[in-house]
């Protein structure tokens, strides 16, 4: 049952604590003070409980401090051993927290969110962790390229890079593709959920500057090692010589990709330097550094989430 009388402001408490040590009925005080303030300003019942309170010795026409209530405990200290205990622990929650510091959730989920700005995130995936010499040798390999583009400008034109993907006859629509404008009385759309289609064909694709070079499709039960890749390479020959001509003959292939197995053995490293191709170094565990990693596999995938294949 609501208490009507916490409603009723401090003007008219003082009122009632006068007519009421005049000796005044709470029925005639309801009546002289509805006649001033209007008839919704305090009910007869809560007339009746004020004159009871200053009745039995109350004084105050304060509210007086209600148990369970919200404590402000906020405090240079209560900030400081809140970062501390939460720099020590970055997984801790708000109620463990709490309880080792014994202090309410509300307190520290405010000095947490609004104190200290702190928030919770997942982590971020990467596929390896990088030891201090992977680091210090992408950081070199990154700054050479760079040197090179900025002093060569046909470096970047006589560039050619490429990957092996795997490429499937069916890939669902992720969270964000799905988005819809929705009106807050429209019903909340429903999404059934989809797997990736089991059926799959590795697809090696290889592009510069320009477009497309070679897109290849390996055949069923087939893997990719130095001989499958080497015959690949022949083709990516043959369709540099028709797309770019001139390229060849002026000795300006310049290869970036990964060091997967196939890239980095001792057939194709041969078959490379029978041809004067210049392969571009990479530094291991990067493949944000590779374009087709970094750029167009993801791309491409994209669009084929608009597109389902059969054969």
């Amino acid at each position: 049952m609501e208490n009507q009388y916490l409603f009723c402001t401090k003007e008219v408490r003082a009122v009632i604590r006068f007519f009421n040590f005049q000796n005044i009925s709470p029925t005639e005080i309801h009546r002289k003070i509805t006649e001033v303030y209007g008839p919704q300003v305090i009910s007869r019942k809560s007339v009746s409980v004020w004159c009871t309170k200053f009745n039995s010795g109350r004084e105050s026409v304060e509210d007086e401090a209600k148990s369970g209530g919200p404590i402000s405990t906020s405090t240079a200290e209560t900030i400081d051993a809140v970062e501390k205990l939460l720099r020590s622990d970055r997984r801790l929650k708000i109620r463990e927290m709490a309880t080792q510091l014994d202090l309410p959730k509300t307190t520290v989920h405010e000095i947490v969110h609004e104190k200290l700005n702190f928030r919770k995130v997942c982590a971020r995936w990467v596929p390896k962790m990088l030891t201090a010499d992977h680091k210090t040798k992408r950081m070199r390999i990154s700054i050479e390229h760079l040197n090179r583009a900025r002093n060569d400008e046909s470096f970047l034109d006589h560039l050619i890079t490429g990957d092996e993907t795997w490429v499937h006859y069916s890939t669902p629509y992720n969270k964000r593709d799905s988005m819809t404008w929705k009106h807050p009385e429209s019903p909340v759309p429903k999404k059934f959920k989809q797997t990736i289609s089991s059926k799959k064909v590795m697809a090696t694709v290889f592009w510069d500057a320009q477009g497309i070079l070679l897109i290849e499709f390996l055949s069923k039960n087939e893997t990719i090692n130095a001989d499958r890749y080497i015959e690949t390479l022949k083709k990516l020959k043959e369709k540099i010589c028709f797309k770019r001509r001139g390229q060849l003959r002026s000795g300006n292939v310049k290869l970036l990709y990964d060091n997967a197995t196939p890239h980095s053995a001792g057939k194709t490293k041969a078959w490379l330097e029978k041809y004067k191709w210049e392969v571009l170094e990479h530094p291991p565990y990067s493949p944000d550094l590779a374009p087709s990693d970094f750029f167009f596999v993801w791309s491409v995938k994209k669009t084929l989430r608009r597109n389902s294949f059969s054969k």
